[in-house]
């Protein structure tokens, strides 16, 4: 494998192991455990494993070792550890890093799940947390302390689709020594560049775009090898949120086509976003390729003016409108995942974010009327034409 290979070469060739009989298709090495030659190999394994040797799935196995490697190489960084979902890597990622006593601070913006983390969990275990608006860099400066361990953020929000400021708020958490967690998912492997412009570790739920077409569960933290293996797998090797390695072969095989497909649902929520902008049964149509976004200057420098594959439509009338948006559509889905191949509609005030407060919905800009919708891979004159067959039937 090279390192001057460009991102698609990767997503196909990185990590590659194949076995004795040579195999095109990486192999699914469907284990829990491994034999040993002898006791003293046994003993010697335990004690320090080499590249081509492993112990216990839980702590490893040739098809998420290489899985971990090609993801790694992708993104640009040392090393990575697969988990079992998003939710166990961000967990992962976190956890694994702080005590009592810590300080972190996060963007507040943030999906279901990684608020409940950040604001039930890690707290219930002495770590104080400060959330800010992510966008607002003077408050990320007066919030970071020199005793603060970490800061956390969507670079893309859910569902609001907020951009942050890698790169900026990765020099004032450095500048006090904390370290840069970045949850990439709307970003993607594609368009992301978060190491390169700053971040200390990366975390994907492969669930969405990874695997790309809704099969299996999966997450994935990326950062230095020092990271990765003397904090995060001690941590998650003991706690038990590992890969399986049949989730880790099906992500294999949607990076091989991520590129491909990504871009051609960017395509597709870019065409959508212009033609929808200003409808008359939309509040707001919110879309980081659009011009009139807030962060769409930062967009062009941070995504290479990608807007990713996901926008999302503040629909007139709240939920009731909403509803009959909804329920009138027949090309896209009503699911609550996204970066699937198939279109997918999500009401986030009633299903992601239905366990935040009126009050944190009403902050966060997540009104009754709004809609999430991830774009597919669909033709984008048939997705066009039926949205907005639902948005005339949602105003009836």
């Amino acid at each position: 494998m090279s390192e001057s290979w460009n991102k698609r070469t990767q997503a196909v060739h990185g990590g590659i192991r194949r076995s004795q009989y040579k195999e095109v298709s990486e192999a699914i090495y469907l284990t829990q455990g491994f034999v040993y030659d002898t006791a003293e190999q046994a003993e010697a394994r335990f004690i320090e494993t080499g590249p081509d040797e492993f112990i216990y799935a839980r702590y490893g196995n040739p098809t998420v070792s290489m899985f971990e490697q090609r993801i790694a190489a992708l993104e640009g960084g040392e090393d990575a550890f697969a988990t079992a979902s998003g939710m166990a890597a961000v967990n992962g990622a976190l956890v694994s890093m702080l005590n009592a006593g810590d300080h972190v601070v996060s963007a507040k913006a943030l999906f279901g799940s990684c608020l409940y983390i950040l604001e039930s969990i890690l707290t219930r275990f002495g770590v104080e947390v400060t959330f800010v608006d992510g966008t607002d860099l003077e408050q990320w400066k007066a919030a970071l302390r020199p005793d603060t361990k970490a800061v956390f953020f969507e670079s893309m929000s859910n569902p609001t689709l907020e951009v942050i400021d890698i790169a900026a708020v990765s020099e004032l958490a450095h500048a006090v020594g904390a370290i840069v967690v970045v949850d990439n998912v709307f970003s993607t492997p594609v368009f992301s560049r978060a190491i390169e412009q700053g971040a200390d570790v990366v975390v994907y739920s492969a669930t969405k775009h990874i695997d790309g077409q809704g099969r299996a569960l999966g997450g994935v933290i990326i950062g230095t090898k020092d990271f990765i293996r003397g904090t995060v797998e001690p941590y998650l090797k003991h706690t038990g949120g590992a890969l399986s390695p049949f989730n880790a072969w099906i992500m294999l095989k949607g990076l091989e086509t991520i590129a491909l497909r990504v871009n051609a649902q960017a395509e597709t929520a870019t065409a959508l976003a212009e033609a929808l902008e200003g409808h008359p049964a939309l509040e707001r149509t919110l879309f980081p390729g659009l011009k009139s976004h807030a962060q769409n200057a930062l967009v062009q420098e941070q995504l290479g003016g990608k807007g990713g594959t996901v926008l999302s439509l503040d629909i007139k009338g709240g939920k009731e409108a909403a509803f009959a948006f909804l329920n009138a559509l027949t090309i896209p889905v009503i699911s609550n995942n996204l970066g699937d191949a198939k279109s997918i509609a999500t009401h986030p005030a009633t299903t992601t974010h239905q366990r935040l407060s009126q009050e944190q919905r009403d902050e966060l800009g997540i009104t009754p009327g709004l809609i999430r919708l991830s774009v597919g891979l669909e033709d984008a004159g048939d997705l066009l034409e039926d949205i907005k067959k639902a948005l005339d039937a949602s105003q009836a």
